[in-house]
């Protein structure tokens, strides 16, 4: 039976992208080829336990969710990461996924809402965006930077353009929490006429460091 290493399984708020405030599970799984800067889930890098698809579901359930999150980590590190996704969207849950962007995004099913992760500068990891993934994104997709300083939001800003994203998917630019100024992000997007979502770590605001929020 295919089995898959989870780090935890918790229900709460979505903090990021276009569903941020919904209730969600997110099943995070252990495991990451990055080491992004400002990595806030360190501890999915090592741990968790083997569980199979259906104790995964199963657990799930039992919260009674309308969606789920599968994240990391990078869960596409791990192979089983699709099945899992086809299952979940199966068993009728909105389903998304957040992605670093490093690795394939091409054979996800195509009813799960894809979050892409563009590693700006700043995050030390820009080397290994997979920019591939860009030709596969639709219009239910998502694509995130993270800010953390203005020469990121440079950066984020000529990828905007140079990749026309904006006609391929929604957007978001979020202020790296504790390193970019929210405010001064606000006031940049709103300077530049920038087709794209502000968002900031709902969850930071609510909980902080906390685990399982």
């Amino acid at each position: 039976m295919p089995q898959l290493r989870v780090n935890e399984i918790f229900f709460s708020l979505q903090g990021e992208s276009r569903s941020a405030g919904l209730p969600t599970v997110f099943v995070r799984l252990t495991g990451c080829p990055l080491r992004c800067g400002y990595c806030d889930s360190g501890f999915a890098f090592t741990g968790g336990e083997w569980m199979e698809i259906p104790e995964i579901l199963a657990a799930v359930a039992g919260f009674e969710p309308r969606h789920v999150t599968v994240t990391g980590g990078e869960p596409l590190a791990q192979g089983r990461c699709l099945e899992l996704l086809s299952a979940l969207c199966d068993a009728g849950y909105e389903t998304s996924l957040e992605t670093g962007g490093m690795l394939d995004i091409s054979r996800v099913d195509p009813r799960v809402v894809r979050v892409v992760d563009l590693k700006t500068p700043a995050s030390g990891e820009c080397e290994s965006n997979c920019y591939d993934n860009i030709r596969h994104l639709r219009p239910r997709d998502q694509v995130k930077f993270v800010i953390c300083d203005e020469a990121d939001y440079r950066w984020a800003r000529e990828q905007l353009q140079q990749w026309r994203l904006p006609q391929r998917c929604e957007a978001l630019f979020s202020p790296c929490h504790g390193r970019q100024d929210a405010k001064e992000l606000a006031q940049w997007i709103l300077r530049d006429r920038l087709p794209v979502r502000f968002q900031i770590q709902l969850h930071k605001y609510l909980w902080g460091d906390e685990r399982g929020r």
